[in-house]
């Protein structure tokens, strides 16, 4: 219980500090001309996209903490089987952690619309990604070799569970990513809207990394 109480509290603290980020952290001069070209009386509102982010994550952390707290109470209980986590593991962190700066490589140079640079940065995060769930299957592959399955014991089945979870949500950073690249592509002189996507992407490609290593030390340490 300890251990989601941890985990919500810091993913919780991310979420609110970057939506505090896109107002707290702007440009003097960025908000200087939305005033001067927002209407009277109207006030000062966040991108609708960057909110819904905000939620979804907010949402997501909410989701992975119950399981985590499932997974700290029932490691309690007398059938629990220490799982020895396979090697690749830490190769497959690796990957995710240089998927995370290629991704954070991709946003600075969209702030400087350094298309081509922004372009090759988020063709290379999404290989590291998908080379980080090619690893996670691997994982899986090598457990099933050494006899473990779901309804071996508990533990075997929260390493697939949770796996598998933030599988999904990788998976589905993939499919925004994908599309972001395929506007990406399209931009000729200017990066425009596309900017946001690519921002955006990177910070949930941040939050995937925090979630994976707070998963990963989980499973290491139980």
């Amino acid at each position: 219980m300890t251990y989601a109480l941890i985990f919500l509290a810091l993913i919780m603290a991310t979420v609110i500090g970057y939506l505090l980020s896109q107002t707290l952290n702007r440009e003097p001069w960025a908000v200087h001309d939305e005033l001067e070209n927002r209407p009277a009386g109207r006030p000062q509102q966040l991108d609708p996209k960057k909110i819904g982010l905000g939620i979804f994550l907010a949402v997501a952390t909410s989701l992975f903490g119950l399981f985590f707290s499932a997974y700290s109470m029932r490691m309690g209980l007398s059938d629990w089987l220490r799982v020895e986590e396979p090697v690749v593991l830490w190769a497959n962190t690796g990957m995710l952690v240089l998927a995370s700066i290629a991704m954070q490589w991709a946003s600075v140079s969209a702030r400087k619309e350094n298309i081509s640079a922004t372009r090759k940065a988020m063709v290379l995060g999404g290989v590291l990604t998908l080379t980080f769930l090619a690893g996670q299957l691997f994982a899986w592959k090598q457990l099933q070799a050494s006899g473990l399955f779901m309804q071996t014991n508990p533990a075997s089945a929260f390493f697939y569970l949770l796996t598998a979870l933030h599988g999904l949500h990788v998976l589905g950073g993939l499919w925004v990513w994908g599309g972001a690249l395929v506007r990406l592509r399209a931009a000729r002189e200017t990066l425009g809207e596309t900017r946001l996507s690519v921002e955006l992407c990177t910070v949930y490609w941040h939050y995937l990394l925090l979630v994976w290593f707070f998963l990963f030390t989980l499973l290491l340490m139980t």
